[in-house]
């Protein structure tokens, strides 16, 4: 059987990033991921997608995403349930995540400037 799923689109709010009682890295988030298709008035609705990391790469995805960043995920649907306060049994459906992909660079304004630095000449420290 094949469960594959593959996303691309932005995330709805921060990642949350929390640890298991063993030590384990998850970070949750939503993603909104839009339709092909366009609605009555003209506009274009999206889905927004329950998604789970774990271990490392969770800590990676919490460390170089936030809300509104655009990735592309490669993962499994998985459904779980439970009940609730209220003695409803809820189902949940969301994407594990195996791979992902951030799908734009970082803004100017968080990225590394060397241009203001002076050059190094490395040919004046060579010993021969």
């Amino acid at each position: 059987m094949i469960n594959r799923a593959i996303l691309t689109g932005r995330l709805t709010s921060e990642p949350e990033l929390k640890y298991t009682t063993s030590g384990t890295a998850v970070v949750t988030f939503n993603l909104a991921v839009n339709r092909q298709f366009k609605n009555q008035n003209g506009d274009r609705e999206a889905d927004f997608i329950r998604c789970i990391v774990w271990r490392k790469s969770a800590e990676n995805f919490s460390n170089f995403t936030h809300k509104g960043s655009l990735v592309g995920i490669d993962g499994r649907i998985q459904t779980r349930s439970y009940d609730n306060q209220q003695g409803q049994h809820v189902f949940i459906t969301e994407v594990i995540v195996d791979s992902f992909s951030l799908l734009e660079s970082k803004p100017k304004s968080q990225q590394n400037n060397y241009s203001n630095q002076p050059s190094i000449d490395l040919e004046d420290q060579l010993p021969f």
